[in-house]
């Protein structure tokens, strides 16, 4: 039996397996099998859940969910590398998915493939976006999709009180949904106040903390204030030294690891030239 803490993915998409492969592949006729192991000896994550699914066109194939909190630009390497490890492992066609929660930062663009091309070979992996705020909160009940109901504050239309309360109810209703409700109010903070929240549900924080959600959420924010620092540091000794920086320039520096962004505090130290430092951060 699932412990009430467990929110992560796997447990939101097993809610309704055959909704949810049909919903990511725009597929009617699609089934899900089975829920699949992820694991590929160094690469084990919560958020990742892939589902062995059927149809009668295509016969059995892998769908590949990703749900990213936020994309990053190392987003489309990954899922080149998913696809290739779960074809490889359980020797079926694969079809990757891309789930992106928040919106990036506007500098960083969203695509939907990997393409690399090295000494006259090319790489090249697809994978469908669905970007939850872009999609309309009215699809989660219509069709249904009760694995998106704690995601419904997010989706378009699903900021208001009256959408949130009404995913609420669902929750409530259902027994095996009635655990998601602290999933839901989380959710529901990035668009109500608080004490909003607090009024309309319970909000049990000890829950929410215990889920694979919210332990990303809390490193990737002790991740991105160190990018930040080490980013506002670098921009600093650059305009110290070269003036006025492009904001091109400092566009891909938000994009950049901290430990890279740390080596390149002592290029911009060493260079010459701001030219010089922009040919360096480019390779």
């Amino acid at each position: 039996m699932a412990k009430v803490a467990d929110i992560g993915s796997k447990r939101l998409i097993n809610l309704a397996p055959d909704a949810w492969v049909q919903w990511v592949t725009q597929r009617p006729e699609v089934v899900a099998k089975e829920i699949l192991g992820s694991e590929f000896q160094w690469i084990s994550r919560e958020t990742d859940v892939l589902v062995k699914a059927y149809s009668a066109t295509h016969g059995d194939f892998l769908v590949l969910n990703e749900l990213q909190l936020r994309y990053t630009a190392q987003m489309p390497l990954r899922m080149r590398a998913y696809a290739a490890l779960a074809q490889e492992r359980y020797r079926l066609p694969t079809y990757p998915v891309l789930i992106n929660i928040l919106p990036p930062p506007p500098t960083l663009t969203i695509v939907n493939s990997y393409e690399q091309e090295f000494l006259g070979l090319r790489a090249i992996q697809d994978y469908r976006v669905i970007n939850l705020w872009e999609i309309d909160a009215e699809i989660v009940f219509q069709q249904p999709l009760p694995s998106l109901l704690p995601f419904v504050p997010i989706l378009r239309g699903g900021g208001e009180v009256s959408v949130v309360q009404r995913a609420l109810q669902a929750l409530r209703a259902d027994e095996q949904l009635n655990q998601l409700e602290s999933l839901l109010a989380f959710f529901a903070s990035f668009v109500l106040d608080t004490p909003l929240v607090q009024q309309i549900m319970r909000w049990d924080m000890a829950v929410l903390r215990e889920s694979p959600w919210y332990q990303e959420i809390e490193q990737r924010g002790i991740q991105l204030g160190l990018q930040q620092g080490v980013q506002r540091q670098l921009v600093r000794v650059l305009r110290r030294r070269f003036g006025e920086i492009p904001h091109e320039v400092e566009a891909r520096l938000e994009s950049e690891s901290v430990e890279k962004l740390e080596n390149l505090m002592d290029s911009a130290i060493a260079v010459n030239s701001l030219d010089e430092f922009v040919v360096i951060l480019s390779r």
